[in-house]
């Protein structure tokens, strides 16, 4: 195939849905797939073999849900507009609410819409105001975020028509936090659980993680079911889906020197393709290559065959580095940027009127099928 492209490898996504599958049979709960996280809907009909809802944020994304995955999706958005709520309520059974203002200025005009529309489940999203994440940028706990209702501000009766708490306090998280943070929900929100039908304890439980101790998650689920029996529990992680299911092959189009810094400059962009390695900023994996850490009086190791790797856009900090290959880069080559699926393909963007990578997925029997590729329409069209 022409790169750039991201290969999704079929046999490593049934791994991750098998586990998946299995950590909710036994625990007795539902894991939902996170479409902000994972969103390539040709590959549902694999999906659909071993879960049977997904979550949505916006209308485009419920409406994916409810015409592409073949069911109604589990929605939450910071905020609803008239205009697009109409769609939420076509496109859900579940609809959650960031706060009891918006609760207040939407559920009653549903029942007014009851001859077109299915009535969903309406929730809450409430604060813990308790997370591990270390990373500001992903932590939706930090004080003064504008996420989720705080329980000092609950009123003792909710109001008539929420029936569930949804909560999200988790990046890539292992089960060990997720133990310890729902001692604080439950100390936090308890007293409103008579109340409740079900509770959503949100995404970030990287289960399919090598290291994460499935067999924790799944007693600390069992126990809280115990506890409160007539809960329904939902958990809707995106990463663990597709976590480490494939890569994004680039190639490289020229090596350029400047004051001793040699840059590999790839078919590929950070800012459009991986964007999350500038926001973080992370270093992913690339095949083969060890990654260098630079330092501010050497910002390039002088090691054999070092090179940072930049990206074919015009913005000036569109570059990582500095990785160590194995032999000289020539123009030509492919460079691997491993684990590349999950967040990465719904965050791809055309800035600077760079293509998206094409998307193929290798089925089990090692054919690789094209499932997608990206022409001047498609970024002419998302400028009308």
């Amino acid at each position: 195939m022409t790169t750039p492209y991201y290969l999704v490898e079929e046999a490593k996504l049934r791994r991750n849905l098998a586990l998946i599958k299995d950590v909710a049979d036994r625990a007795g709960v539902e894991i939902i797939l996170a479409f902000k996280a994972f969103a390539l809907w040709k590959t549902f009909p694999i999906f659909r073999e071993y879960i049977h809802h997904t979550t949505a944020s916006s209308p485009d994304e419920a409406r994916l849900a409810f015409e592409e995955f073949g069911s109604p999706a589990h929605t939450y958005s910071p905020a609803y507009t008239e205009r697009d709520f109409p769609e939420i309520l076509r496109c859900s059974s579940h609809i959650t609410f960031n706060s009891l203002s918006q609760f207040h200025r939407f559920a009653p005009t549903s029942n007014f819409q009851l001859s077109t529309f299915n009535f969903p489940s309406f929730g809450l999203r409430v604060n813990p105001e308790y997370s591990e994440i270390e990373t500001e940028l992903y932590n939706p706990c930090a004080p003064g975020s504008r996420f989720g209702v705080l329980a000092e501000d609950l009123p003792a009766q909710l109001p008539t028509g929420l029936e569930g708490f949804h909560i999200h306090c988790h990046c890539e998280s292992g089960a060990d936090a997720f133990a310890r943070t729902l001692v604080h929900i439950v100390n936090k929100f308890e007293p409103w659980f008579p109340q409740l039908k079900w509770i959503n304890f949100g995404g970030g439980h990287l289960m399919t993680r090598a290291d994460y101790d499935v067999e924790l998650l799944v007693r600390t689920l069992q126990d809280f079911r115990r506890r409160y029996p007539h809960l329904r529990v939902i958990l809707e992680p995106g990463s663990a889906f597709a976590w480490q299911t494939g890569p994004l092959v680039a190639s490289v189009v020229d090596i350029v020197e400047n004051h001793g810094i040699k840059t590999a400059i790839l078919d590929v962009s950070f800012t459009c393709h991986m964007p999350d390695c500038l926001e973080m900023p992370y270093y992913p994996e690339v095949r083969g290559a060890k990654y260098l850490t630079p330092s501010s009086l050497n910002p390039q190791p002088s090691t054999l065959n070092c090179y940072r790797l930049g990206g074919n856009s015009c913005l000036s900090g569109d570059y990582m580095g500095s990785w160590q290959f194995p032999q000289p880069l020539a123009i030509g080559d492919e460079v691997i940027f491993e684990d590349m699926i999950h967040y990465t393909t719904v965050k791809t963007t055309m800035f600077n009127g760079v293509h998206h990578p094409s998307i193929a997925l290798r089925r089990l029997d090692g054919t690789i099928e094209l499932l997608r590729e990206y022409h001047y329409e498609d970024y002419r069209d998302r400028m009308d």
